[in-house]
């Protein structure tokens, strides 16, 4: 049975990340800030979590306790919308500085710490966006929000390459999907994102390097 680490499950994508893991017969290590955000899916191969990726001592303690483990999938899904979708010279810097400890330096924080337990041929993948193409930017809009996942690819890049591993690092684009941070005009529906995203994960186990990757299997431009 394969393991994975899922970091952000409470609700949306991270939820339905562990969702369509159990369904694939996989043991999951689930995080969430509510401890009963999962005690309706009540499987035997589900272990909770409670825990804050901002909490930097409970995140290490985590750590500690999983010390030993032997990891086929980390996965960081934890994110914010953070301050505004206008300018960023207009962005509240207190938002916008929680913004980037939760999208930014939280998930780098823990791939960089955890990674150590996913096995040798394992997976590393953070939840990115396309707005974090630096490439694609041609439109502008949620500049602080496309900040911090820009920010986020260049942070995964460097871990990756720092390191010179044989594992898989992936900054992951879901697509534009209906959930509470996406909003009602998205494009996708979780069901549409969400199982191709883990067809996606499946298909790349074993590659080695590092991609920027959408849900549907495409490169995405850095």
């Amino acid at each position: 049975m394969p393991n994975a680490l899922i970091f952000g499950t409470s609700r949306g994508l991270g939820r339905a990340l562990v969702e369509q893991h159990l369904e694939r017969g996989w043991q999951v290590i689930a995080t969430v800030r509510d401890r009963t955000a999962l005690d309706d899916l009540g499987s035997d191969a589900l272990t909770v979590e409670t825990l804050d990726t901002t909490d930097w001592p409970a995140v290490d303690a985590l750590r500690a306790r999983l010390a030993g483990q032997s990891l086929d999938l980390l996965f960081v899904s934890a994110a914010i919308i953070g301050p505004s979708s206008g300018p960023i010279g207009e962005a509240d810097p207190a938002p916008f500085a929680e913004m980037m400890l939760t999208n930014v330096l939280a998930p780098l924080r823990i791939a960089d710490r955890f990674a150590d337990l996913v096995r040798p041929e394992g997976t590393v993948a953070v939840m990115s966006s396309g707005l974090g193409s630096i490439a694609l930017n041609d439109t502008a809009g949620y500049e602080a929000y496309r900040t911090s996942k820009a920010a986020l690819n260049m942070g995964l890049r460097s871990i990756c390459a720092r390191r010179g591993d044989k594992r898989t690092w992936l900054a992951v684009d879901p697509g534009w999907v209906q959930t509470d941070m996406g909003g009602p005009d998205a494009t996708l529906t979780i069901a549409q994102s969400i199982p191709s995203l883990v067809d996606m994960l499946e298909s790349r186990a074993g590659s080695s390097g590092i991609a920027f990757v959408d849900y549907a299997n495409g490169e995405q431009p850095w």
